[in-house]
């Protein structure tokens, strides 16, 4: 007999758990189903992994390049699989956390691959292994999985371990010496960023001319610039031909080239993981492989609902986290769209990058008239104190007449923490009248958000 529920959840990532957990706390009662580890992509092989490998890689460079600030250090070292073994042991505290959550709401986790299968009695029924769950709604959470080209030799490159993607280097208790990264958007940068500060040959290879997709060009042009000091090496325009055993052929202004390396990280973009949910049994409409969603985070099926990764619109943990919150409270009766323009996005290299809403050319594209204020990191005082040599900045985007602040803009230590208040500044949309009385802590980096403010 199959178990009721008001809600399903197909998928444990980050807009799964979070959905179930606000169902809970809204009566209705919800269960997730999910195959691998709870967590998804986030919590195991995406962004809680990579920032515990990067912050490593952070402290082992300030110690390496201490004597600017009156530290002697000697025979610092690297040992990268502890690094390893510490991530580890961070995936699995957080990963008890979110199962101990769900325990704690009575939310039980059904540890299946769930298949819609259709309905009954004006309810979906879904099947997870030898279980069948019925559910009122049904909110698909099925994430992303790395997009795989059709390149020559990529197969046979994945199959002996030459090539791998994001989940397997971050399994990998060695270090490469010579790593060629195909992909310079934010999943390639960060690994690269890693390996090159921890003794690795980097290479990225990116088709488009610029790295890190619709970041502030600016910004990416300074980011390349830092990592150029550090040995890493930058091939943009550029188009991988072939993977052969040993090396990454690539087409370069009309001439073919190739590098010889011992490892190929696959880092060209992540495509919704949405084959074999059973979509098909609904009539769900897609966009290509990516669930098509209203305002509310709906399918095409009155209640049915998709978050995160897996409809496409924003592939970031955080965005799945509030999609997640508005379809609940859409399923509970309450107006709450998701606002994207107001999403930051944040690169977490060091330097850290941090974005929301428009750059200048984004604007302009759309027909707004507007204007950059630009300063400096280096009006901070703490900024200063903290940092040798730093080229960081931040950036406005303000429209003319209004005034009002349509982008913010980060390069440099502590932007993820700083672009919070930006995101209010934007989200709120408070005037430069009101933004000036607001009182930032001294001696802050992100002083300099105020500072940029009396320039409005």
């Amino acid at each position: 007999m199959a178990r009721e529920f008001d809600v399903a959840v197909i998928g444990g990532g980050p807009g799964g758990y979070m959905a179930a957990e606000r169902a809970a706390e809204g009566g209705l009662s919800a269960v997730v189903i999910e195959e691998k580890a709870m967590g998804g992509t986030c919590l195991n092989e995406g962004c809680v992994p990579t920032k515990t490998l990067l912050y490593s890689a952070k402290l082992y460079r300030h110690a390496s390049e201490s004597e600017a600030f009156g530290v002697h250090a000697e025979a610092v070292s690297f040992d990268h699989a502890r690094v390893m073994k510490r991530k580890a042991k961070v995936v699995k505290t957080l990963v008890a956390g979110v199962e101990y959550t769900m325990k704690n709401l009575s939310v039980p986790i059904i540890r299946e691959r769930g298949v819609i299968r259709g309905r009954q009695d004006g309810r979906f029924l879904i099947g997870a292994g030898d279980e069948e769950i019925l559910c009122s709604k049904l909110i698909l959470a099925a994430g992303s999985e790395t997009a795989i080209p059709p390149l020559p030799g990529i197969k046979e490159g994945l199959e002996s371990g030459f090539v791998v993607t994001s989940r397997e280097i971050l399994q990998s208790e060695t270090l490469p010496q010579e790593l060629v990264v195909i992909g310079g958007g934010v999943i390639g940068l960060e690994m690269a960023c890693y390996y090159a500060s921890v003794g690795s040959h980097v290479t990225v290879i990116e088709m488009l001319p610029k790295i890190a997709g619709t970041t502030d060009k600016e910004i990416c042009d300074l980011l390349m610039k830092e990592y150029k000091k550090r040995g890493m090496v930058f091939k943009l325009g550029c188009r991988v031909l072939e993977i052969t055993g040993h090396s990454v052929l690539f087409e370069e202004a009309g001439e073919q080239r190739e590098i010889a390396c011992d490892r190929v990280l696959l880092s060209v973009g992540r495509a919704p993981a949405t084959g074999g949910l059973g979509l098909e049994n609904l009539g769900i409409e897609m966009n290509r492989r990516a669930i098509a969603v209203n305002e509310y985070l709906e399918t095409s099926v009155p209640g049915v609902y998709a978050v995160g990764d897996c409809n496409g619109k924003l592939m970031l943990a955080h965005t799945a986290y509030r999609e997640a919150e508005a379809a609940v409270h859409h399923i509970l009766g309450i107006d709450d769209p998701v606002r994207y323009e107001t999403v930051p996005a944040v690169i977490y290299t060091d330097p850290e990058v941090a974005s929301v809403g428009e750059t200048k050319e984004s604007a302009e594209s759309k027909g707004l008239s507007v204007r950059e204020i630009k300063l400096p990191l280096r009006f901070s005082g703490r900024y200063l104190a903290e940092t040798e040599r730093g080229e960081g900045f931040l950036k406005l985007v303000v429209e003319e007449g209004t005034r009002k602040v349509l982008g913010c803009h980060i390069i440099g230590p502590y932007a993820s923490e700083i672009i919070v208040s930006a995101v209010m500044m934007i989200d709120l949309e408070l005037t430069a009248g009101r933004m000036e009385r607001i009182v930032f802590p001294h001696p802050t980096v992100g002083e300099v958000l105020r500072e940029a403010v009396f320039r409005i």
